[in-house]
C-alpha cells in the first residue's frame, strides 16, 4: 500500500467516527513495514474518555499487536494534525514519523481548538488557567530514588 491508501483509511475512519456518533471526524492508523497494525477514531462521547483520540487509539492497538510499547519503525497517519496529548504519545512510543490531512489551524476553524493547550503548555504553571501546584515532592521523590536502584527494572 501507499502513504496515499493509508492517510485513504485514516480519512475513512474519521468518517466512521463522526457517521457512527462515536465521537469526532477524526481516524488514525499505524504502520509497520508496509502493513496497518493499529487503527483508531475518535470515541471521546461515545465512550466518555477524553483520551479516546484516533491516534491514542491506533498507537494502542499497534503496541499490543507488537507486544512492545515502542513503535520505533512505525509511522503515524492520521486525518489532522496531533493535539498535544497525541503528539505526546506519538515521541514516547517512539514512532518514526507522522502523516496528517487536515491542520491544527483547520481544526480550530471547526471549533476543535488544541491550539489553547499548545498556549498553556508553554506557560509557567503560575500562569496557566488549570492550577498545577507542587504537593509532598519529597515524598514523592521517594519512588524515583527506589526505581534508580531497582535491578530489575525496564527503562525507557
Amino acid at each position: 500500500m501507499s502513504d496515499k491508501q493509508f492517510m485513504e483509511d485514516a480519512i475513512a475512519l474519521s468518517f466512521q467516527a463522526m457517521r457512527e456518533n462515536r465521537g469526532g471526524p477524526y481516524g488514525a492508523v499505524v504502520v509497520k513495514d508496509g502493513q496497518i497494525i493499529g487503527r483508531g477514531m475518535n470515541e471521546v462521547t461515545s465512550l466518555n474518555d477524553p483520551t479516546a483520540h484516533a491516534e491514542m487509539t491506533a498507537i494502542r492497538e499497534a503496541c499490543q499487536a507488537i507486544g512492545s510499547w515502542q513503535l520505533s519503525g512505525c509511522e503515524l497517519y492520521t486525518s489532522c494534525e496531533p493535539c498535544p496529548m497525541c503528539l505526546a504519545a506519538a515521541y514516547w512510543s517512539r514512532l518514526d514519523r507522522i502523516y496528517f490531512g487536515n491542520s491544527r489551524e483547520t481544526a480550530a476553524r471547526y471549533s476543535f481548538n488544541s491550539q489553547i493547550i499548545y498556549d498553556e503548555v508553554a506557560k509557567p504553571h503560575a500562569d496557566r488557567s488549570l492550577p498545577i501546584i507542587p504537593l509532598m515532592q519529597n515524598e514523592a521523590l521517594t519512588a524515583f530514588e527506589e526505581w534508580a536502584n531497582k535491578a530489575d527494572r525496564k527503562g525507557y
